[in-house]
Formats: structure tokens, C-alpha cells, sequence
């Protein structure tokens, strides 16, 4: 509870004319000792002005953000506008050499009107997976969704991420979904890793669902010739597969925006994203960094770079707050 400054007078003059102990005074009183002895001090010093609530901020922030570096960030967001307060923010500290944290990212967003509501649904898949990989090429995961065509009916998109990194391996853009176009995909992708050309120890492991193609003789004759580990995730469990669910989700939102009349052209604009997702998109879940930082081993140089930003960053503003304060 606050109180003006003449009721604290008020209690400060009660609890001196009090017969009692100062202790059991205040506390008859509802008053805590310390708030007692504090507004006593400030009465002694500043007579019953300084009895007056003073504001909990301080006169000054050290660590604000200078207002030049707010306009810059501001004109770098309406030069990226496709891309969310995070991403604005990873990519700014790494372009510019300058720390602006995610959430201050959004409060000068948020200031400028420049925050609006995503154009898509979230679907949560599970929290974590249980059987974690530690690096590229241990796990690599796929399936198939569904593309429509105008004219032409449903095409059926094959690909298959790496699951330690989100990194898409390969992809390619079927009219069916048989055994036949999983182990055209693999082929792909066993030449893109090199896992086709160099001798491996162990080959990535497949983790698939249930679906017929995935469960066809000849996919599993395929697997054992490459010396290939095939997982299934459990029956009306796609969590399992969430990665490449929530990837395919991703694509969908971006690359469902247009209306296609040819094969090509989807075909085109789903190679346009993945270049997009592998090599420019800030992945929350990969410490905000790209899958193909994490696939090719430029993540921990990456984030030591970021860490050393900051703390120049923070120096500089120091620095300033100082020099504004002499």
C-alpha cells in the first residue's frame, strides 16, 4: 500500500509519541520496520519532501539502445519485411556487428506499428525428441505431402531432412507415391552427402511412417543392399516425424501463397525455398542458425562470433552512458 508523504509524517510522529517499543508500534501499525526506518531516514534528510514516492526508474538506462541504432534497425526491418522480430534480429547482430536482443527487437517494432499477427496456424507437434541425434548425417527423416497443380491434378512431394541439423538433404517432386520415388530420393541424396562416394562407417539411419511405400519389399531390399537402418514411427503417432511435418508446414505456408499452373513452376518455387530454409532462415530450434550452418560444421564459430558481439556491444553502451553522464 502507498501512503502521501503527510500520512507518513503522520505514522513517523505516532510511532515517536508512542509508549510502546518502535517494533510492536509498527507492527499494530501494519508497517515493516525497514519501511519505517527508511522513510524515517528520508524525513531526517529532506524534511517531508523527500517523504514522497519517488520512481522506481532510473533517471538514466546504461544498457538502452541509442536512438541511431533504433532508426537503423527500423530502416532494416522495412528492407526485410518478410521476417519476424527474431529473425530481424539475428540477422541485424550478424550483418551489422551489433546486438539487438529478440525482445528489444520487438518492443521498437512494436513502437513503429510494425508487429502484425502471422498468417498461419501453428500446429505443436511434440516437446522434444526422445532419442536425440548428435550430429549430421546420424538420422535423416522423410515422407511425402500433398501439391496441387491447376490442370493437372496432385503432385506428391518426396523429401528427406537431415534430423540432427533440419538440413534438406534432397527432395523431389513425384506424380506417385511408390517405392520406386522413396529410393529415387535416397539416391539423390546419397550422392548430395557423399554418403554414395566416400567409404562411411555407418550410414544414416531412415525414419519413416507407416505408409505402404515405406513398408514395400522393395524399399526394405533397397535398404539392406546400402546397408541402410530403416526406423518406423509408431502407428497415428506423427510426432514422431515432427520434424519433417513441421518443415513440411513451413514449406506449405510459403510456398501455398501462389496458385500454379504448371509442374515447373511449382517445381521452381519449392527449389526457391529450400535454398531459402537451408541456407538464409534463422531456425529457432538450431540456436538461430541456419540449417546449413549446423550441417557443414559453421555453427560454433558462428555463436562465438555472436557472443563476442554482444559483449562488444554492451561495452560501447556503456561507454556512452558513461560519457553522456560526465
Amino acid at each position: 500500500m502507498r501512503y502521501p508523504a503527510s500520512e507518513k509524517l503522520e505514522i513517523i510522529r505516532t510511532v515517536e509519541a508512542s509508549h510502546l517499543p518502535t517494533r510492536q508500534t509498527l507492527k499494530m501499525l501494519g508497517i515493516p520496520i525497514s519501511t519505517y526506518y527508511d522513510w524515517y531516514a528520508r524525513w531526517c534528510d529532506g524534511g517531508v519532501d523527500a517523504l514522497a514516492d519517488r520512481s522506481s526508474r532510473p533517471a538514466s538506462v546504461w544498457n538502452r539502445i541509442p536512438d541511431n541504432v533504433r532508426k537503423t534497425f527500423i530502416d532494416f526491418a522495412l528492407d526485410h519485411e518478410d521476417l519476424t522480430p527474431r529473425e530481424l534480429a539475428v540477422k541485424y547482430t550478424d550483418e551489422n556487428r551489433y546486438t539487438v536482443a529478440e525482445s528489444s527487437a520487438y518492443r521498437i517494432l512494436k513502437a513503429e506499428d510494425l508487429i502484425t499477427a502471422p498468417a498461419h496456424v501453428v500446429i505443436r507437434a511434440a516437446d522434444e525428441f526422445h532419442d536425440k541425434t548428435c550430429r549430421p548425417n546420424e538420422l535423416w527423416q522423410t515422407d511425402f505431402t500433398y501439391l496441387k497443380v491447376i490442370g493437372w491434378g496432385w503432385f506428391y512431394l518426396s523429401a528427406i531432412p537431415d534430423d540432427y541439423s533440419r538440413y534438406i538433404i534432397e527432395w523431389k517432386l513425384c506424380t506417385t507415391m511408390k517405392a520406386a520415388d522413396v529410393t529415387d530420393t535416397l539416391e539423390l541424396a546419397l550422392d548430395a552427402s557423399g554418403c554414395n562416394q566416400a567409404t562411411v562407417v555407418h550410414k544414416p539411419r531412415l525414419l519413416s511412417d507407416n505408409g505402404s511405400s515405406y513398408v514395400a519389399g522393395d524399399l526394405a531390399d533397397y535398404l539392406e543392399d546400402k546397408g541402410i537402418d530403416h526406423v518406423r514411427g509408431a502407428p497415428h503417432h506423427p510426432q514422431t516425424q515432427g520434424k519433417i511435418e513441421r518443415w513440411h508446414q513451413t514449406m506449405k505456408n510459403r510456398v501455398l501463397l501462389e496458385n500454379y499452373c504448371l509442374p515447373g513452376d511449382l517445381e521452381r518455387q519449392i527449389g526457391t525455398f529450400v535454398d531459402h530454409y537451408n541456407n538464409h532462415r534463422y531456425h529457432e530450434s538450431l540456436a538461430n542458425l541456419t540449417p546449413a550452418d549446423v550441417h557443414h560444421g559453421r555453427g560454433a564459430k558462428i555463436l562465438q562470433m555472436r557472443e563476442e558481439t554482444k559483449k562488444q556491444t554492451i561495452r560501447k553502451r556503456r561507454l556512452q552512458h558513461q560519457a553522456a553522464a560526465a
